[in-house]
């Protein structure tokens, strides 16, 4: 049978690392995930109580398109209690994960053809949804020296649309105000589209991160439950976009999705009350990053640029390697580490760079450092 072209993509490296991981597990191996950005923690108590009185209270069947009514009042409600924002409710679109906002967004925001830029190193599934959808990719080479994100002087001229995460992942670096101030006004002066990649918010350390609704009505921010929530698996996430957008994005979502898993919007929201909680995931990664910063040096690992948020910490290998993938290949083979190459996040400069996460247990972190210190001191 006859295969499109807009479905050739890319493979996600991390989840075909994520699946050797598990058959060196299942063939009774002891593996340290230090490859995948998720957290080792459970759904918070309070919204898997919720969802228990939820299924026994009556069917969970489909919700409106845009999502429950009190979920998005209460997004609405964070935006003024992290970022001092007065959000309209009516702005906020429940989708199922971020990678349904992405999709959702990209449909609303560009035709067949236009170019959209984003940073390399990059989320990789941005590049792989706007080629699955007819759009042009147009990489960004960032420097370490701007931290690995965007800048003004270095955005293409003739782009409809730039993608800026913060803190970003692979990196974890950050964006201050006056930073994502002139990227929004840049890409906005080009007459593009400004959409903000926001899901790492929350997963912070020394500052909190900036939101693009702090600066401009006139963008799209995409966040999600799955990171500083600790809900991968339930596929729950939001957007916020203008309110001439509402309707376009509810009309694709309709026809699209129909809604978001009822039964993780009352999870999502109950999570949303559980700040003690989350607040001691935090202290965890916390904990872990200090770990990384401190050994991964130790180990061999040199060059990185210390993370701001998120979880993870990304290592220029080039001392070490021009082949990441055969290098995350052998640290998982002989040392039982699973890490990610850098060709998930760069596809010119990747091969020579690894991503690892420290979203895990702190106690896997010590082993994970305590085998690559060892893998490391057998190799050379």
């Amino acid at each position: 049978m006859r295969q499109s072209r807009r479905g050739q993509v890319d493979p996600f490296i991390v989840m075909d690392v994520m699946e050797r991981a598990r058959a060196a597990e299942a063939s009774g191996r002891d593996i340290i995930h230090m490859e995948v950005g998720q957290p080792g923690t459970p759904a918070p108590e309070g919204a898997r109580a919720a969802l228990t009185a939820a299924m026994a209270a009556g069917p969970l069947g489909y919700t409106v398109a845009l999502g429950l009514p009190a979920l998005r009042a209460r997004i609405a409600r964070l935006y003024r209690d992290w970022y001092g924002v007065d959000l309209n409710p009516q702005r906020v679109i429940v989708t199922a994960g971020s990678s349904a906002g992405f999709l959702l967004a990209f449909t609303a925001l560009f035709d067949a053809g236009d170019r959209v830029a984003l940073g390399n190193p990059g989320y990789p599934s941005y590049r792989q949804i706007l080629k699955a959808l007819s759009l042009v990719p147009v990489g960004i080479e960032t420097t370490p020296k701007a931290r690995f994100q965007p800048t003004p002087d270095n955005l293409p001229a003739d782009i409809a649309g730039l993608i800026v995460a913060s803190p970003a992942n692979p990196s974890g670096t950050m964006l201050d105000k006056s930073d994502l101030a002139a990227l929004i006004d840049a890409t906005q002066g080009r007459g593009a589209a400004f959409v903000s990649d926001e899901i790492y918010h929350g997963v912070n350390y020394d500052k909190r991160p900036v939101s693009a609704l702090e600066l401009s009505d006139d963008v799209y921010v995409i966040n999600s439950f799955s990171k500083y929530f600790s809900m991968t698996g339930w596929r729950v996430g939001w957007m916020v976009v203008p309110e001439d957008h509402v309707r376009v994005i509810e009309r694709l979502a309709q026809n699209m999705f129909i809604c978001a898993p009822h039964a993780s919007q009352v999870a999502a929201l109950a999570a949303l009350d559980c700040t003690d909680e989350l607040q001691a995931n935090l202290a965890v990664y916390a904990e872990n990053r200090r770990l990384l910063i401190e050994g991964l040096p130790k180990a061999g690992f040199t060059t990185f640029a210390p993370p701001d948020g998120a979880f993870y910490v990304y290592a220029d290998v080039s001392v070490l390697t021009d082949d990441s993938l055969s290098f995350a290949a052998e640290i998982l083979d002989k040392a039982g580490v699973a890490v990610t190459p850098g060709l998930d996040f760069d596809p010119d400069r990747g091969a020579r760079t690894l991503r690892f996460s420290y979203a895990r247990a702190t106690a896997d972190i010590e082993e994970g450092l305590a085998r690559l210190t060892t893998f490391m001191a057998n190799r050379q």
